[in-house]
């Protein structure tokens, strides 16, 4: 992307070697300030600085994209200068946001947060939903460079040139803007030195393949390296222009960012729950969680305008200075959370209804190439949340984090759980995914149980078991009320609760499904595809001996009542006690 990176040449120059504070050998110091490429694609121009700073060889930059080099076609963490990964365009400026968040309120110290973006991407909704966020927060550490160059990748930019409506959008969102020449180094200087109380952004007006005869501001050139003889050609028109060999150093920054140690995070206390009594997981999930905030002052949270759903809002009670209200924006909340959990900063939870994250696929999905560590939990799950109806179902997000690489996806079916899988995941790398329930259930499990990533339990059994049924969250509940069904008919069955459904307890499934002439009957409040039976389904394919049968939501739902909606879509005790029956029948 030769042209994508002239049009910001003298930008990143500026940047680099006047305006930015960090230490060149030390990309990730804590104290450094930071920088968001989110226009990925001009990575080449990325690379070059850092070669220039001496931190990269500059031999390096030739092996640009080859498989042998850690210099991909876009930014990716295990560069050490690159915090987030980029590339899907429209998240960069999210995460710069959380990253200058974190510095002013968090860390409060003096590092600032730069982000470039291109003005191809300002067509994202998620990039407007950051500048308001900026907006809201005062993010005055936070400044955004606009690329104005007008080309996109097939077409040009619906607004090209025009920086005055640009600049009336950025102003419009509470932003401090500035129009600039983006081929200027001193009007450059002059603006990054303005400070602001609030966000600034820098409208800079460029040509696309600036400085590229017969190239520069042309259509067709997006992402095309250009021919052997027009490049060495170039090179030397380049060369020519060079007025001083002098090696720039980096400025190095001020030491005021606090030290911080996010390892092996405890609850202060064990869980105080009784066996019997009944409360929700959304909302023993808010008490985890408040007192978990007590174990770390890194540990953060925040929402989506659902806290008084999701329950988050203890912790909000409880640690104020640690919550952020996103509004709502699920998008730009997911991006938030990976910028404050660069550099190991916090510890960051996110929470909304889990029907809510399908909008942030996208955003969860780069979050993983960023190996970022990040912890979502999803509250209304399946139809069991009741009259609420379809749109507030959370049925595919179980196959939605199983395929996100790096995730382990929680599923706790009672309060006791729910509180270790709040403590697991913040000791656990990757996007972790915890899946809370509406309806209150019983306390099954004693305080002093112990929970672990990938270990399921065995929630009842007996020495002559008929069939291994396997459920989560409101189908365990459900299933241990067919097991009293079923027991009047002297039909046993051994229910097991998965507590992870990635990674799965393999081993435990089997063993269960042997002790029981390999029936396995899965129950789930969620669509068929991708779910617990799929998860099952794959963890037991080609044993000798092994079905699986599965229960699970087959359409679209509609408004009812919890009992009537499971009832309906075939996952309550009965339907178990029914599928159970035709298994031990056919036998």
């Amino acid at each position: 992307h030769p042209t994508s990176c002239c049009s910001a040449a003298e930008i990143m120059a500026v940047l680099f070697f006047h305006t930015m504070r960090y230490k060149s050998q030390d990309p990730r110091n804590p104290h450094n300030d930071r920088f968001v490429l989110s226009k990925g694609h001009a990575a080449p121009i990325l690379y070059a600085v850092w070669a220039e700073a001496g931190f990269l060889p500059e031999a390096e930059l030739l092996n640009l994209r080859k498989i042998s080099s850690d210099l991909d076609g876009h930014p990716v963490p295990k560069q050490a200068f690159t915090d987030v990964a980029t590339g899907s365009l429209g998240q960069g400026l999210g995460a710069a946001c959380g990253m200058a968040y974190t510095g002013k309120y968090f860390d409060k110290a003096s590092y600032r947060v730069y982000c470039m973006l291109g003005d191809g991407e300002l067509s994202e909704g998620s990039v407007w939903e950051a500048m308001a966020f900026a907006s809201i927060y005062k993010l005055d550490n936070l400044v955004a460079i606009l690329d104005i160059n007008r080309l996109g990748q097939s077409d040009p930019a619906p607004l090209q040139h025009q920086v005055d409506i640009y600049q009336k959008r950025c102003e419009a969102f509470g932003w401090h803007a500035i129009i600039v020449d983006g081929h200027s180094v001193e009007e450059l200087c002059k603006a990054f030195g303005q400070a602001k109380h609030q966000p600034t952004a820098i409208i800079a007006k460029t040509f696309k393949g600036r400085g590229i005869t017969g190239v520069e501001d042309k259509e067709s050139w997006h992402g095309k390296p250009l021919p052997k003889n027009m490049a060495d050609q170039v090179i030397q028109e380049i060369f020519s222009q060079i007025q001083s060999k002098k090696k720039i150093m980096a400025t190095p920054p001020q030491e005021d960012a606090p030290s911080v140690d996010i390892t092996n995070i405890r609850m202060p206390t064990p869980p105080s729950y009784k066996v019997g009594d009944k409360i929700a997981t959304r909302k023993a999930y808010g008490q985890a969680l408040a007192k978990l905030g007590h174990a770390s002052d890194r540990i953060v949270a925040l929402d989506g305008d659902t806290k008084n759903s999701t329950f988050s809002e203890f912790f909000k009670k409880e640690h104020p200075d640690r919550f952020i209200e996103c509004y709502i924006a699920e998008q730009n909340m997911v991006s938030i959370a990976v910028g404050c959990a660069t550099r190991n900063r916090t510890v960051p939870f996110c929470s909304t209804f889990a029907a809510f994250f399908t909008r942030a696929f996208d955003q969860i999905r780069m979050a993983a190439i960023s190996e970022s560590n990040i912890n979502l939990c999803g509250s209304h799950c399946g139809v069991s949340i009741g009259e609420d109806g379809p749109s507030q179902m959370a049925l595919e997000d179980l196959a939605m984090f199983r395929s996100i690489p790096s995730s382990t996806v929680f599923y706790p079916s009672d309060g006791v759980a729910t509180e270790k899988a709040v403590e697991l995941a913040a000791n656990t790398k990757g996007i972790c995914f915890i899946r809370t329930s509406r309806p209150e259930n019983a306390i099954i499990y004693n305080n002093n149980e112990d929970f672990q990533v990938g270990q399921a339990k065995v929630v009842l059994k007996s020495k002559d078991d008929h069939v291994t049924v396997i459920g989560a969250g409101v189908t365990l509940h459900e299933a241990l009320a067919a097991a009293e069904l079923l027991k009047k008919e002297k039909i046993n069955i051994r229910v097991l609760d998965p507590f992870t459904i990635k990674p799965l307890d393999r081993k435990l499934i089997l063993d269960s499904a042997r002790a029981t002439k390999g029936r396995i009957l899965t129950v789930e409040d969620h669509y068929y595809e991708g779910g617990i039976g799929e998860a099952v389904s794959t963890a037991v394919v080609g044993e000798p001996g092994v079905t699986v049968t599965r229960l699970a939501v087959a359409q679209v739902p509609r408004s009812g009542k919890p009992a009537e909606l499971l009832k309906m879509f075939g996952i309550d005790k009965d339907a178990i006690a029914q599928a159970v029956r035709s298994l031990v029948a056919k036998a």
